[in-house]
């Protein structure tokens, strides 16, 4: 499926639905060049899922940690990351594999540990249709 979105609150809007919709164990792939809207799609998931404290990045610290929601949420930036071990380091298994939901910012750097099923959003630019225009494709694996 695809959604075409002309403005961060539309892609917000869209994170957030997706965010109500969630369930324990849910898995979400982010992939998209820096600046393309991938924080302000997990911010509207975050708070579909009842987040309430503020939603950043976990660039440096791999994993972010969300419980006060209606479902816990594991938000992982795996940009840096050298390779697979160091998410084994972390124990990335109890979190995708967890009664909570996992978005995972970069993933197609971690493809081979992925779970069988997934979301994947795929986000992307188009200047030709305007600064703030976002084409976001939905894929079920």
């Amino acid at each position: 499926m695809v959604v075409e979105t002309n403005s961060e609150k539309e892609t917000y809007s869209l994170g957030y639905t997706m965010g109500e919709k969630a369930k324990a164990g849910q898995v979400f792939t982010l992939i998209g060049d820096l600046g393309v809207g991938k924080t302000v799609f997990t911010k509207g998931l975050a708070e579909g899922l009842g987040v309430k404290e503020p939603v950043s990045s976990p660039t440096f610290t791999i994993v972010q940690i969300y419980e006060e929601g209606r479902l816990p949420f594991y938000h992982f930036d795996v940009y840096r990351i050298g390779d697979v071990e160091e998410m084994e380091e972390i124990g990335y298994e109890d979190y995708i594999y967890g009664d909570g939901v996992s978005l995972i910012e970069w993933a197609d750097l971690i493809f081979e540990i992925l779970p069988e099923h997934y979301t994947e959003v795929k986000i992307e630019k188009d200047m030709e249709k305007g600064f703030d225009y976002r084409r976001i494709e939905l894929c079920e694996y």
